[in-house]
Formats: C-alpha cells, sequence, structure tokens
C-alpha cells in the first residue's frame, strides 16, 4: 500500500514553517498516542505515520530529498515504514511534549497541570433527581502579569549555563558516563534572571475558581464526573489539568439506597399486625398507601415497583422494599398492663399453641436440643 504524502499526514501546508510543524505533530500525537487508545491498531499505526512525517520534514536535508524525489528518494533512509522502535516513539511524545527533552535536547520543557480531586457530599433527594451544584475549588492558575512565563514582563527566560538548555547534564564516574537532571535549572533547560513579582518566578499563583457542576440524576457514592481542563495549569504553555468531582451521598433518615432499590423499616403496632390494616408510607416522590395483611410478622418485606431510583447508567427504574417491624408498646399505663394481662390470659387454654407457633416450635427445638446432651 502506498504512503500518504507526509505534508498530508501532518495536516499543514508544503511551506510551514518549523514551529507550525511541531504545532501539528504535537496536537496529532497527542491525539492518537497508543497509550490513549489502548488496543486501537489503527491508532498505534497513524501514531508511527505522524512521527515518521515529522522527522522527516524537520530535517533539512531529509526534507529537501522528499519535497524533489517524494517517498521514494528516502528508500533505505527510513527503514521502509518506522522511524525507530516503539520506545523512541513513546520517548518522543513524552519527551517532546512533556519535557522528556526529545532529540534535539535544547527544546523547552512543556508540562502538564496536575488533575484535581473534589468531593461532594449530596442528599439522597439530589443525588436520584440529579441537580446543578456550585462549588469553590483551589488551584494553580497560569499567572496573567507574566503569561506563565514566570519572568518579569518585559524580560523572557534565558538559557541555562549549565546544561546549555538541554535540561540535563553528563557526569563521569570512573568509565561510566551518567546523564541526570541538570540540578541548576532542574531539567526547565532555562532560568529566570528577573522573576516576575505576582508568581515569584513559578509561572503560576493559587486561586480560587467557582465552578457549576451539573449532576446528573441517578448517581451514587463512589460516582466522579470529570471536568476536563478544569485542573491546575500546565506549566511553559502545556495543558492544564482535569478536575475529578468524587459524589458521597450523606446518609438519609428513612432510605438506604442498594443499587437501584431503595430500602425502609415500617414499624407498626401489634394490633395492626394481628389485624390488619393499612398506612401511608413514604416514597422519594410523595406518599403511598401501604396495606398490611392481618397476622404479619416482623420481617415481612413488600415491594414497591418504580418506587425506587433510575440509575445514571440507565436501566429501569428500582423498587422500594418496606420491611415490617413490629413494635412492641412501651410506657404502658397500670389499666393497659392490666388489659394486656387478661389479654394474655384467654391464650392460656390451648398453651398458646394455635396463637404463638414460632414461639412454641422453637421451644420443642430447645428440649430436643437439651435431651440429646444428655443422651
Amino acid at each position: 500500500m502506498s504512503k500518504r504524502d507526509y505534508y498530508e499526514v501532518l495536516g499543514v501546508d508544503r511551506s510551514a514553517d518549523a514551529a507550525t510543524l511541531k504545532k501539528a505533530y504535537r496536537r496529532l500525537a497527542m491525539k492518537h498516542h497508543p497509550d490513549r487508545n489502548e488496543g486501537n491498531t489503527d491508532a498505534e499505526q497513524m501514531f508511527k505515520e505522524i512521527k515518521e512525517a515529522y522527522e522527516v520534514l524537520t530535517d533539512p536535508q531529509k526534507k529537501a530529498t522528499y519535497d524533489q524525489f517524494g517517498h521514494d528518494g528516502l528508500q533505505g533512509g527510513m527503514g521502509g515504514g518506522g522511524a525507530g522502535n516503539f520506545s523512541d516513539i513513546f520517548g518522543d511524545v513524552f519527551g517532546d511534549i512533556f519535557g522528556g527533552g526529545g532529540r534535539g535536547g535544547a527544546q523547552e520543557r512543556v508540562y502538564r497541570g496536575a488533575d484535581l480531586r473534589y468531593n461532594l457530599e449530596m442528599t439522597l433527594e439530589d443525588a436520584v433527581n440529579g441537580s446543578s451544584v456550585k462549588i469553590r475549588v483551589p488551584s494553580q492558575v497560569s499567572c496573567k502579569k507574566c503569561n506563565g512565563s514566570g519572568a518579569k514582563p518585559g524580560s523572557s527566560p534565558v538559557t541555562c549555563e549549565s546544561c546549555h538548555g538541554a535540561g540535563q547534564v553528563r557526569i563521569q564516574q570512573g568509565f561510566f558516563s551518567l546523564q541526570q537532571t541538570c540540578p541548576t535549572c532542574h531539567g526547565a533547560g532555562k532560568m529566570i534572571k528577573d522573576p516576575c513579582d505576582a508568581c515569584h518566578g513559578e509561572g503560576r499563583i493559587q486561586e480560587h475558581k467557582s465552578l457549576s457542576v451539573k449532576v446528573p440524576a441517578g448517581v451514587d457514592t463512589g460516582d466522579r464526573i470529570r471536568l476536563s481542563n478544569e485542573g491546575e495549569a500546565g506549566q511553559n504553555g502545556g495543558p492544564p489539568g482535569d478536575l475529578y468531582v468524587h459524589i458521597h451521598v450523606k446518609e438519609h433518615p428513612i432510605f438506604t439506597r442498594d443499587g437501584s432499590d431503595l430500602h425502609c423499616e415500617v414499624p407498626i403496632d401489634i394490633a395492626t399486625a394481628a389485624l390488619g390494616g393499612s398506612l401511608d408510607v413514604p416514597t422519594l416522590g410523595g406518599k403511598i398507601n401501604l396495606k398490611i395483611p392481618k397476622e404479619s410478622q416482623t420481617g415481612k418485606m413488600f415491594r414497591m415497583r418504580g418506587k425506587g431510583v433510575k440509575s445514571v447508567r440507565g436501566g429501569l427504574q428500582g423498587d422500594l422494599i418496606c420491611r415490617i417491624i413490629v413494635e412492641t408498646p412501651v410506657n404502658l399505663t397500670s389499666k393497659q398492663k392490666k388489659l394486656m394481662e387478661e389479654f394474655q390470659e384467654t391464650f392460656a387454654t390451648d398453651g398458646n399453641k394455635k396463637h404463638y407457633p414460632k414461639s412454641h416450635s422453637w421451644l420443642d427445638g430447645v428440649k430436643d436440643f437439651i435431651e440429646d446432651l444428655k443422651n
């Protein structure tokens, strides 16, 4: 298959200068880098093609040969289709673009800003229904006075005298020659002789910024929302980081959430549990009447279809699951105690087995267990 024109690969005119080529290369290399397109062989091939085009068009001799003879004139010099191995490619992108130095050595290092995290506490109602929240985030932003250069307006950074702009220095130790980050400029390749009095040479200043976060309906604790380019400012013109808003749903006085379902406990009195009845129970959309059948026991579950949560990831609306709790009366008056005693005596004629089957079943089990221990 024939190769594409190198100028077409980078999307530039044939008259493009070095700065235009570099800008196009950075943009495309970031887009198609394999780390951002894991498992995408087309992106990996495109990445190699971009790198090969950039290497040719930024080398004056190769560019002149290509402009005159095209791809045929480069046969043998480019290795037939790959410019260096994959580690070379990786080094170029994270070196040239993010400060590794690249082949040129004297290029200004560019650093992406750090990502930020913000913990957002929400009520269950806001998490289920969605909301728009105002947050205030501390962040490092580009200094407006020096436009992020760190140098006093009217001046500019100068090439580091120790590494001559390479960002690295070579140290000889016996038979070995070691290369390490320049201790003078800390790898930047440049020094600021006259720092900006606003940012003190850092190129960034600490500020608080207010943002509006649109929280989609159905989020839950552990979900996060990414706000692109709202992190800390980059250095030397690098891109800003991202802001990640982590959701934490506060404990609710009535409901607990389990995925798309809501759970709540419903206390009822002994008379309603024995005779049956009805009562209103709350949902996130209002009250709903719950029918209690006679002879209901603690732990009995009632499922209200579609009264739960619709997850942010889609799917059907969840259910509301009510669990009955039969409440024992407390703080009885003398009259109430006497009535309870009389009421209890009415069960004594048949030993309570008819009215309290579970209790007698449990007691019979205990007796059998004790007898087994004796034997």
